[in-house]
């Protein structure tokens, strides 16, 4: 650790000014969300619009059930009969959920970054890493807001939650079949006791592996022996373990059920590549506005050009998992498989938002970071990053509204503010942390190495 002792200490210092900013995107958030709400509700935008598309998929659900059941089921017998709240105010909810769900991904893969740095003993990230680290410490805001909010949105957004729908003549035979996934070790229809657990278990396991790892880190700071490096890497490793199993069957939680009569084998892996690649590129993008504003000296050009090569490379994987999962299903050809794209294709609400998704996650950053220039220039990362991270918001919301708002879905102010909100609160936590302790720990075993990494 020769030179160590030259390099200073870097502190973040989140000013009046930056605070003022966000509070001004926060009061523009609020005014959209209800200048939104007001025009949603004196719109008169109802279900009459795209009854063929309903009906297509009401007789793609009832030949599912005969298939499955060898029965004589009639059109309208399942699936139907919950139109639940007034359309403005579930369009409301399923912001709410799209919301809780994007933000809780960029706190997951916060962490998430900071364990694979560890686990794999990388030593060129050794001066951005608290960057992540900051950002995890969403994680207990976005527990309970998740956590509260499923109590008030659930009967809008989660069509199964309806308790009529596994007794009498609304029994639906599908979601019979799946409800032990849900409501064991309770009555189906009752209260959805695994689910729940399942939620919170998840929020209380990564939450504590995320002060584990940050008393790890920080412990650096004061004494720099190695023990604390050796440590964190051992939670790390751990941790690892246990986010691929919970991230998945959050995937299948929280987004996959909003479609429970709809399943894809994919679904996990589609959805972290969604919430990894996004986490990328806010995480690149707050460093890069970092270093403008004269921080971080000890990231240069080639860690730029490393984490750009991660957004690039991530944006091709995500696009494979996307075309894989749509290609399976388009060849298979099974009705209730291939409804859930024909409803995001033939609808209007939505079939821009299908191709607006693949220009904005895919096509710009291919071809905008294809060259090594590229992902070494902060200007280039400035415009991409942006793109990446509204494109993958309107990848959460094609894969939630349709499922809740049906033919009545729509984008506009009421999305945008509601996004501002969270962005701004997510800011201000992640922000205000990222002040409290250095940019950077100057006692990192591999900080040399990072000093030194050339590409």
């Amino acid at each position: 650790m020769a030179n160590t002792t030259e390099i200073k200490d870097e502190r973040y210092s989140f000013t009046t000014g930056a605070k003022k900013t966000l509070t001004i995107l926060g009061i523009v958030g609020v005014l959209l969300t209800v200048l939104g709400t007001i025009l949603s509700m004196n719109s008169g935008h109802h279900a009459e619009e795209g009854h063929a598309l309903a009906t297509f998929k009401e007789n793609a659900l009832v030949a599912s059930i005969q298939a499955e059941e060898g029965g004589h089921a009639e059109a309208g017998d399942h699936g139907g009969g919950h139109h639940g709240s007034a359309p403005w105010l579930k369009r409301i909810f399923s912001n709410l959920w799209i919301n809780n769900v994007y933000f809780t991904g960029l706190a997951i893969i916060g962490l998430f970054f900071v364990a694979i740095q560890y686990a794999a003993q990388a030593g060129w990230s050794a001066g951005m890493k608290r960057i992540p680290l900051a950002m995890a410490h969403w994680l207990p805001f976005a527990g309970i807001l998740m956590i509260v909010s499923w109590f008030l949105v659930n009967h809008d957004v989660f069509h199964w939650t309806h308790s009529d729908l596994y007794h009498g003549d609304h029994a639906d035979e599908i979601l019979i079949g799946k409800s032990a996934m849900w409501y064991w070790p309770l009555e189906m229809g009752s209260f959805p006791l695994f689910y729940v657990l399942r939620m919170v278990v998840f929020f209380a396991l990564w939450y504590m592996f995320f002060m584990w790892i940050k008393k790890e880190m920080l412990a650096e700071d004061i004494d720099g022996d190695i023990k604390h490096w050796f440590k964190a890497r051992r939670h790390s490793a751990v941790f690892l373990v246990i986010f691929a199993v919970t991230s998945s069957v959050a995937a299948w939680d929280w987004v996959m059920s909003v479609d429970p009569h709809w399943f894809s084998t994919m679904f996990g892996w589609y959805m972290f590549a969604s919430w990894w690649v996004n986490g990328l590129a806010v995480i690149t993008l707050i460093i890069v506005l970092l270093k403008q504003q004269g921080y971080l000296q000890v990231v240069n050009a080639n860690h730029l050009h490393d984490i750009g090569k991660f957004i690039f490379g991530f944006s091709i994987f995500w696009t494979y998992i996307w075309f894989s999962q749509f290609l399976l299903i388009y060849y298979a050809n099974i009705p209730e498989e291939t409804v859930y794209f024909i409803q995001r294709l033939e609808t209007s609400q939505y079939k821009w938002v299908f191709f607006v998704n693949l220009i904005l996650n895919f096509f710009l950053p291919f071809l905008l970071l294809m060259t090594r220039d590229a992902k070494r220039h902060m200007s280039m990362l400035k415009i991409v990053c942006p793109i990446v991270i509204a494109g993958h918001f309107f990848d959460f919301y094609l894969m939630i509204t349709p499922g809740v708002m049906q033919n009545d879905g729509g984008f506009g102010f009421m999305e945008i503010g509601m996004f501002l909100i969270f962005a701004v609160a997510f800011l201000f936590v992640t922000l205000t942390n990222l002040a409290k302790a250095p940019l950077y720990a100057k006692n990192h075993p591999m900080l040399q190495e990072s000093l030194h990494h050339h590409i």
